[in-house]
């Protein structure tokens, strides 16, 4: 839309007093108030408080104009010297009187629209920091989107390499029961101690049936993830990388032994 055709088009719009509404406090609960807009309520709150002062004080000065106007009328047929004083100055004061009505009653008129005016530009102001604000909320979603993106990714991936991990170990355990007997995988059992066949938070945490039965179905809610997106022969070609490394520092470590 054309900033000819929006400024008409919000002009015909009537808009509420901003700063008695709650809910436009509320626009600026998290990050505060900008100070363009503090400004412009505080200009607002000054007029209004104003509008109210005058009201109250034409309110005021009808009720001494009804008093100077009797005290006129009755004074009328005096002819006394002190009587004569009392007319004049009644007349001067409620000439007086008739002229600030008069003006309290010009400003009266003019404030209004000055209110509106000081409330558009509030409501203008507001509106520049809410769509700031939404950008900003959005773009700072759309990166955080991302970022759940990546970690899901990397959780597949991790998945993956558990599953390769406990894999490995059964196929280790098996074969060196297959090779070496029972009675001897027994004994480097108790020798060696801490290793684990299957998943380690099991050892870590042992559970009763229940627990065991609600933990199988948690593991099958954390594996029983979409493959997609996921390069899986990347992902083996890195299994096989941290496995050749382990070999070799084992390997390294056997040759310092030796040395």
């Amino acid at each position: 839309m054309a900033e000819r055709d929006f400024s008409s088009a919000l002009a015909d719009i009537k808009i509420p007093i901003l700063i008695l509404d709650q809910k436009w406090h509320r626009l600026f609960a998290l990050g505060g108030k900008p100070e363009e807009v503090k400004e412009l309520e505080a200009k607002e709150n000054e007029l209004i408080k104003r509008e109210a002062e005058i009201k109250q004080e034409l309110k005021d000065l009808k009720k001494v104009k009804e008093n100077l106007m009797a005290s006129v009328m009755s004074n009328m047929e005096g002819t006394s010297d002190l009587v004569s004083k009392k007319l004049d100055d009644d007349k001067r004061l409620l000439e007086e009187c008739k002229e600030r009505i008069e003006a309290n009653e010009d400003e009266l008129l003019d404030i209004p629209k000055q209110i509106d005016e000081v409330n558009r530009e509030l409501m203008i102001a507001s509106m520049d920091f809410c769509y700031d604000k939404l950008r900003t909320n959005s773009k700072e979603a759309e990166e955080i989107t991302e970022w759940i993106k990546d970690v899901r990714v990397k959780l597949k991936k991790n998945v993956i390499r558990k599953h390769n991990r406990e894999i490995n170990n059964k196929e280790i355990y098996s074969y060196m029961h297959d090779v070496f007997g029972m009675e001897v995988l027994n004994l480097f059992d108790m020798q060696n101690g801490e290793f684990y066949i299957g998943s380690l938070d099991d050892k870590a945490n042992p559970t009763s049936d229940k627990q065991s039965d609600d933990k199988e179905a948690g593991d099958k809610e954390i594996t029983n993830v979409d493959l997609e997106d996921i390069d899986l022969d990347a992902v083996a070609k890195e299994t096989k990388e941290d496995e050749a490394t382990a070999t070799d520092e084992l390997e390294e470590g056997q040759a310092n032994e030796t040395d």
